[in-house]
């Protein structure tokens, strides 16, 4: 990822039911990870909420 490139983040919310798309922008907060149980993740900043969030699994990213 390019730090504080504007993104589109599309992926499915397990805790919501539905796929959400968000605005997004990666700074030095953000990462890739694995959780412990073996998921890939992905936690970004939201551009809209003005907040960090978390990707799992599976996301498509899209510059702006």
């Amino acid at each position: 990822m390019i730090l504080h490139k504007q993104f589109m983040i599309t992926y499915f919310s397990t805790k919501d039911g539905k796929t959400i798309t968000r605005k997004a922008t990666w700074t030095e907060g953000c990462k890739y990870f694995t959780s412990k149980v073996g998921n890939h993740m992905m936690t970004y900043f939201d551009m809209d909420a003005q907040g960090y969030r978390t990707a799992k699994s599976s996301w498509t990213v899209r510059y702006l």
